[in-house]
């Protein structure tokens, strides 16, 4: 894709847009004449190519944690995946033309962007991102970045390391089939066991899971075998407690935390994907797409529908964005 120059960067650009809190499917609005945001001197222009939704989305636009947002007309979007064409004067890493990818949001729940990346452009300081791998495509590359760094964090707040087991609760959705396959190709687990449905147990397999277990079926605090981690990814700490070893480790990332478990609000930075760039480029980390993913822009609501059922697959992706 050309870069562009300055002078061909619009003034408005089209985007979605909600103005007050609440569900999705009401408040969310296409706008073709939203300002493209200007820039700061440690920022970038994004051209966006292809943008994923997350449940903190739709969770921000319900207003759950409104005290401390940024206030409305909001622009919603944290993960995003696009080309440079505009760098501030304070960035070092990034020129114009660049292919990069990242979590726009470095502190999630604290004054987030109100110029999210479901628009045609948007700005990012240059710590959040990175550069694209090559063998990734714009929509794989979006998919990744808040889920991944979820993933990766709360691995790290564990202490995970080689030769310890693993069970992910919520292995099929975005953040668990991370947690899976870097556990088990980046970390080195000695097991990992996760829960999903009876569709989904294939993909658990194929992505890493040693114990793909159906939740349809099976109680995962009655297996025998009890493990050193247990990242919840679903929010069932009060269950997820009785899996863990004496003196094992339990992460959550939703709902209520019930003690020992640890939970945490990511801090965004492309350090991480810099990091786990060889892994995305050999093959062993790999994005994974919900069916029915991207919806093309147009369907951005629909989307928003699909993802709010918690019934996703891996991650749902918007693309092409005009």
């Amino acid at each position: 894709m050309a870069a562009a120059s300055s002078d061909s960067i619009p003034s408005v650009n089209k985007a979605w847009v909600y103005s007050e809190y609440g569900q999705s499917a009401d408040v969310l609005k296409f706008d073709p004449n939203v300002a493209v945001p200007e820039m700061k001197e440690d920022q970038v222009l994004i051209k966006v190519v292809a943008a994923s939704l997350n449940p903190i989305d739709f969770k921000r636009m319900l207003g759950y944690f409104k005290e401390i947002d940024s206030p409305p007309p909001t622009v919603p979007g944290y993960d995003v995946a696009g080309v440079v064409v505009k760098v501030g004067s304070q960035v070092t890493k990034f020129k114009v033309g660049d292919e990069v990818y990242g979590d726009l949001n470095e502190k999630a729940l604290e004054n987030p962007t109100r110029f999210g990346s479901l628009a045609e452009y948007t700005a990012a300081e240059e710590r959040v991102l990175a550069l694209k791998p090559q063998n990734l495509s714009f929509v794989e590359a979006a998919s990744l970045p808040l889920a991944l760094e979820t993933a990766y964090e709360g691995l790290e707040r564990t202490e995970f390391s080689a030769g310890k087991s693993i069970l992910v609760l919520g292995g099929a959705g975005g953040v668990g089939t991370h947690v899976i396959q870097l556990a088990k190709h980046v970390f080195g687990a000695s097991k990992v066991a996760a829960t999903a449905s009876t569709k989904k147990l294939d993909l658990l397999r194929s992505l890493g899971a040693d114990l793909a277990i159906d939740y349809t079926k099976d109680n995962f605090e009655d297996l025998p075998e009890k493990f050193d981690v247990v990242y919840d990814a679903v929010g069932q700490s009060d269950r997820a407690v009785k899996a863990v070893k004496e003196n094992g480790k339990l992460v959550t990332i939703f709902g209520s935390v019930t003690p020992p478990a640890l939970t945490f609000v990511l801090t965004s930075t492309g350090t991480i994907l810099e990091k786990l760039k060889p892994y995305l480029e050999s093959g062993k980390v790999k994005p994974v797409l919900d069916p029915t993913s991207p919806y093309p822009f147009s369907k951005t609501v629909e989307a928003f529908a699909y993802l709010e059922t918690s019934r996703a697959t891996g991650k749902v992706v918007v693309h092409p964005i005009p």
